[in-house]
């Protein structure tokens, strides 16, 4: 689980549910909006299947959250943007704006077999500005950094989250051929290249 501090005229936006315990004036109430990502990142999410409902969090005190026995990483973010799968989310700084990806994007048509094949969705959350997000992961996180001229190569379903200056590409290890009738696993890779850092859990099983 994880702790996090309240204060007057903040806000935290929490996954429904994760709430464990809490000390103090707390109040809890349903955001229909997403954060501050507004209706379109809501949108956004409904149209990935990811429409996670989340909990407005204000008042004065300490909460505790967590969900499911996973385990927690957090994550400080200095003005810096981070994707992570949406039901990944577990807590967040309001003071962090909302936004939606869509990882086919970059990937081309390649980027389009990663939710048909490995579950995934096509649609990874953004989180920008300044604060700490909780992500949660099954068995453990390992922070990798990506530097320049040395991409990092992660299995699609251990993917947690990432951050920086990074392009993501989805690529295929196998032909066409070979991929049929595969579910996951090695025969699909996301390629992330540039500057910044990819958090990878420590099994491929999905939340």
């Amino acid at each position: 689980m994880v702790e996090a501090a309240i204060s007057p005229g903040q806000k935290l936006f929490s996954q429904r549910g994760a709430m464990l315990a809490y000390r103090g004036d707390v109040s809890f109430t349903p955001n229909i909006q997403g954060g501050q990502g507004g209706v379109m990142s809501m949108i956004g999410r409904r149209v990935a299947g990811e429409a996670a409902p989340l909990m407005t969090v204000e008042g004065s005190g300490t909460v505790m959250f967590g969900h499911g026995g996973h385990h927690i990483q957090v994550i400080q973010l200095s003005g810096d943007t981070l994707c992570v799968e949406a039901d990944r989310l577990l807590a967040f700084d309001g003071t962090l704006t909302q936004g939606t990806l869509f990882l086919g994007a970059q990937g081309g048509v390649m980027g389009m077999v990663r939710g048909q094949v490995t579950g995934q969705g096509l649609f990874t959350t953004t989180l920008k500005g300044h604060g700490a997000v909780a992500v949660m992961a099954h068995g453990g996180v390992i922070e990798l950094p990506i530097t320049p001229g040395r991409p990092v190569h992660v299995d699609p379903q251990a993917y947690v989250a990432h951050h920086g200056d990074v392009r993501n590409k989805l690529s295929t290890a196998l032909g066409w051929r070979d991929m049929v009738g595969r579910g996951s696993g090695e025969a699909f890779q996301l390629e992330l290249s540039g500057s910044g850092a990819v958090y990878v859990q420590a099994s491929e099983e999905k939340l």
